[in-house]
């Protein structure tokens, strides 16, 4: 983010609530071009820790403040009945749930040590409790949200303005990339994991492969246990979609407003959450690609760049 704010880089992947942070909180002149990934978060816990309830008390960990992985927990605990705390002063109550932000890599070592029960963050370090056998997924947000972005393609408005025959390869490639990754998934496990070339990520294949391309019985066994309560959406683990859908904007604008965090959000009350979506989006160089990649029914969707927001807990 600091290198993307200074001009050092010119495009980001970054968490979607960041992007209306930095676009309305800190007035910075960016763009939500396309979407990354849909779903590939999930609350992973403790190995004792059974149901929401059991969270009371104990700490959970975010990897940022404003997250769609904040949001959804807290939805998840008021829902509970538990009181979210975000400075923690004293031993908390029954009652309580402690957030606190780690980054990501840091949150399955601090579950081992029993700093924190739990933490909801994107894979695959969920996968990596449930591989080191340290904690088990409680729910998937893809489960809870249906289809939600996580993170989004950042770019700054001058570059959209001035350069958008650039601005458009860039989206092109971004597109085409994904519609790749939904045809080749055990490829994809392949390439991005530690053991092959050109190791994209420091994971090992057999994470990569449990996030990207599980197999069948998984899913089965996740109906089982409850991390997914509605099996009928057919979500994918980790998906991709492109597409910046208005009424998710929306949505997600409404729900920042009652989400605790640090800092000053007062600036959430201010926005209309219609108009600001689209200040916030520039969706012209994607529909584009998705039309040169064959449509939105490449990407499993209907022919349509609206949708009906689905959240259910």
């Amino acid at each position: 983010m600091e290198a993307f704010l200074s001009g050092s880089v010119n495009v980001i992947h970054l968490l979607s609530p960041m992007a209306v942070w930095t676009r309305f909180g800190s007035h910075f002149p960016a763009k939500i071009v396309a979407w990354n990934h849909v779903g590939g978060s999930a609350l992973t816990v403790a190995r004792n820790i059974n149901s929401l309830n059991d969270l009371g008390g104990k700490q959970v960990a975010i990897p940022f403040w404003y997250s769609v992985h904040n949001v959804v927990l807290q939805e998840m605990l008021r829902n509970a009945g538990l009181k979210i705390v975000t400075k923690q002063k004293g031993k908390l109550a029954d009652n309580e749930v402690g957030l606190i932000v780690l980054p990501p890599s840091d949150m399955p070592p601090a579950l081992l040590s029993k700093q924190i029960s739990g933490y909801l963050v994107a894979e695959p370090f969920n996968a990596i409790a449930e591989h080191l056998k340290i904690g088990k997924i409680l729910r998937f947000t893809g489960d809870i949200w249906k289809k939600h972005a996580c993170c989004v393609v950042y770019m700054h408005e001058k570059d959209l303005q001035q350069h958008p025959e650039w601005s458009q390869k860039v989206v092109n490639g971004i597109v085409e990339a994904q519609l790749w990754c939904r045809s080749h998934r055990a490829e994809v496990a392949r390439l991005i994991s530690r053991e092959h070339k050109p190791r994209l990520t420091p994971h090992i294949h057999a994470v990569i492969a449990q996030v990207v391309n599980p197999d069948s019985s998984r899913h089965k066994f996740y109906v089982s246990t409850g991390a997914i309560k509605h099996a009928a959406w057919q979500e994918h683990r980790i998906d991709f979609q492109p597409f910046p859908f208005e009424s998710y904007t929306v949505e997600l604008i409404k729900r920042m407003r009652h989400t605790q965090v640090e800092g000053n959000p007062a600036f959430l009350k201010q926005l209309n959450p219609t108009v600001a979506a689209r200040q916030l989006v520039d969706d012209r160089f994607v529909r584009k690609a998705i039309q040169k990649s064959g449509g939105m029914k490449a990407f499993g969707l209907t022919e349509s760049f609206t949708r009906q927001e689905v959240f259910q807990l």
